[in-house]
């Protein structure tokens, strides 16, 4: 499985969405930025998407929804580690209140993993995120087996929200 991430205008990405209804393509907002979320088995009908292996899931994304996507930049020798650390982080919260879906995506072409969560609300997601049960990217997590720190971050990761617009009625 497969996802590709295009950003534009809401109005061209509407249109993007409109054109493609059978396949599973979500539309989000957050932060001044408009982006298509593609999920296939298959190729992308984005013509120049960023792309990304799923590695991990859980659940199915949905609209409408607010999803978490938290950047995480890892270095090659990193990797097989924060994958092994996050591989199964739905699991793990799928009891959670508000929490609906989760993607590992390991990058294609760049080091930024992305985390990515769904959830029913902001709140729910904010209760979480703010819960001492929230641990993303804790440097004093990945340990050898000595015990010793492992250095596998590039630079500070970083969370962009985003929320699938919902119709005014």
């Amino acid at each position: 499985m497969n996802i590709y991430i295009t950003t534009g205008t809401i109005d061209f990405m509407e249109k993007v969405k409109d054109k493609y209804v059978d396949e599973s393509i979500l539309l989000m907002n957050g932060g001044g930025h408009t982006l298509l979320l593609h999920e296939t088995n298959g190729k992308s009908v984005f013509q120049t998407p960023r792309k990304y292996e799923v590695v991990g899931a859980f659940g199915e994304l949905t609209e409408p929804g607010f999803f978490a996507l938290d950047n995480v930049a890892v270095t090659d020798e990193g990797k097989p580690i924060f994958e092994h650390q996050y591989k199964e982080l739905g699991q793990k919260i799928q009891d959670i209140p508000g929490f609906t879906a989760f993607r590992l995506l390991r990058p294609v072409g760049s080091d930024t993993y992305i985390v990515l969560t769904e959830w029913t609300d902001k709140r729910l997601y904010d209760l979480w995120r703010n819960s001492p049960g929230y641990k993303l990217t804790n440097p004093s997590d990945f340990k050898d087996q000595g015990g010793m720190t492992l250095h596998i971050f590039t630079s500070a990761p970083y969370t962009a929200t985003y929320k699938t617009p919902t119709e005014e009625v």
